[in-house]
């Protein structure tokens, strides 16, 4: 049986990331495809325990080199147990988040040396990487002004600060201009139903489904 397609969505928060998820996985399933669709830090049952403890408290709860550590055991946990056994049996799966928000929130925005996240990448990824990534960009005022309003218990990282939070952009910017041909970058400050349409080219051109 062919492998699944893996396609994650990244961006800063408010980014409209979550319905785009749900809207896209209806689309692929129009098509009669299985699809799976999870989310990180979480995804998995210790997964989902250790999200718990990254995204409640305060916002020093735990320095960048401690959660890159904890996004890491959650996210290798998170491969073994869904994942990797969904790509394996053909799903295409769609995961809200996965190692760039390492590399952009504890890397590029934290301070987390990126030797570090590098090794880790290669030692708990393995062969499970993404081959389409879906950049939401949106300026960072406009992404917590909407992550307040749906305010919620898990606000740990919206409460970092400005700075803090045009640092991610910048980093999850970068990522996506050094790998073209994995990302594609969605202007999230558009209408949902033309986000929605944004995502969907991409995925049709670059993965090749129609429909």
């Amino acid at each position: 049986m062919a492998r699944g397609r893996f396609i994650t969505f990244e961006g800063g928060e408010g980014a409209g990331k979550s319905t785009q998820v749900k809207r896209l996985a209806a689309r692929l399933e129009a098509q009669g495809l299985e699809v799976v669709t999870t989310r990180e830090p979480g995804g998995s049952a210790g997964a989902e325990s250790i999200r718990a403890l990254v995204l409640n408290g305060e916002a020093d709860r735990w320095s960048p080199v401690t959660e890159t550590l904890l996004m890491y055991a959650a996210r290798r946990d998170h491969i073994e147990r869904v994942i990797r056994p969904a790509l394996a049996r053909g799903a295409w799966v769609i995961c809200d988040r996965f190692a760039d928000s390492t590399r952009a929130y504890q890397g590029a925005a934290g301070g987390t040396d990126p030797a570090l996240i590098a090794a880790l990448e290669a030692h708990i990824l393995e062969d499970v990487r993404p081959d389409l990534t879906l950049v939401f960009d949106l300026p960072p005022e406009v992404g917590l002004e909407r992550a307040h309003a749906r305010a919620g218990a898990e606000m740990r990282f919206e409460s970092k600060g400005m700075a803090f939070h045009q640092r991610l952009r910048e980093g999850f910017r970068a990522i996506a201009a050094a790998e073209p041909q994995r990302c594609a970058v969605i202007d999230a400050t558009a209408p949902m139903d033309a986000v929605e349409g944004a995502v969907w080219t991409a995925v049709s051109e670059r993965l090749a489904v129609h429909g």
